[in-house]
């Protein structure tokens, strides 16, 4: 379901490394991936999250406003949700946004699941500074729609990080979140290397309110088994991931990919 609404801020300070401001066209994300966690950032209390979205109607304008005056910055387009989901389609609102963003000359980091990016190659391509990074958590398209169901292929998304780099718009991989037992890593990477973004980056599992009962809802659909591995990976956290992070590291080496981890808090 889609609901238009209106807002009274559109650039928000930012936490994340490398960007200063957060810039989310929609509230909540039809994307529904299993593992998201954008829910308990901006307390989402509006039902099941994917069967709603929220479509900012007058973010242009605020934009708009606000760039005359901010200091100039990097913007992180999409930061809680995808810049690129299906509402995105009719209502072109990251179109307009990256619009003004190029005429104030600020510099942007775009995340996505989605192969529409390809859509705004040319703007992009105007930009000084800009980069898109594409999130891939598994290979098996089997596997991604049951993740990640309502998000681009991954074939179709890795044709969008060649498109990309092909038409000189630097581009990098969240490599997240890994699931063990699930994520297929070292082809994953391998496909990954074919299309040579600059960078990949990678994070683990992170089980913030809500997300340990979706995965955990997930694993005993899919795959029953894991359960147990699944539950031992709940009480232990951060703990798990060590040798899974330095294993993605060293296949990354061996494939000539620059990998970094995602390290912020839970």
């Amino acid at each position: 379901m889609i609901k238009e609404i209106k807002v009274k801020t559109a650039l928000s300070p930012s936490q994340l490394p490398g960007l200063d401001y957060a810039l989310n066209p929609y509230r909540g994300c039809a994307h529904a991936c299993v593992y998201c966690y954008a829910p308990s950032v901006i307390h989402w209390d509006k039902g099941k999250w994917g069967e709603l979205v929220e479509v900012k109607i007058n973010l242009l304008r605020i934009l708009s406003k606000e760039l005359r005056v901010k200091k100039k910055g990097v913007v992180g387009l999409g930061t809680v949700t995808d810049p690129y989901q299906p509402a995105e389609k009719k209502y072109e609102i990251t179109r307009r946004c990256l619009e003004l963003l190029l005429m104030h000359d600020f510099p942007v980091c775009i995340q996505t699941k989605s192969s529409l990016v390809l859509r705004d190659i040319d703007l992009l391509k105007e930009f000084k500074n800009v980069e898109v990074g594409i999130t891939l958590t598994a290979l098996d398209d089997s596997v991604r729609e049951k993740l990640e169901p309502g998000a681009t292929s991954v074939k179709e998304r890795l044709r969008a990080l060649a498109e990309l780099r092909q038409n000189g718009i630097r581009t990098w991989v969240f490599l997240g979140p890994v699931m063990p037992h699930i994520t297929e890593v070292e082809a994953l990477v391998d496909a990954i290397a074919e299309v040579k973004p600059e960078y990949v980056l990678v994070d683990r599992l992170r089980l913030k309110e809500g997300v340990r009962e979706r995965v955990r809802e997930f694993i005993q659909e899919f795959k029953p088994e894991l359960l147990c591995d699944y539950e031992g990976i709940f009480r232990k956290g951060a703990e798990y991931y060590g040798e899974v992070l330095d294993s993605i590291i060293n296949r990354c080496g061996k494939s000539g990919l620059r990998c970094e981890i995602n390290r912020p808090g839970d």
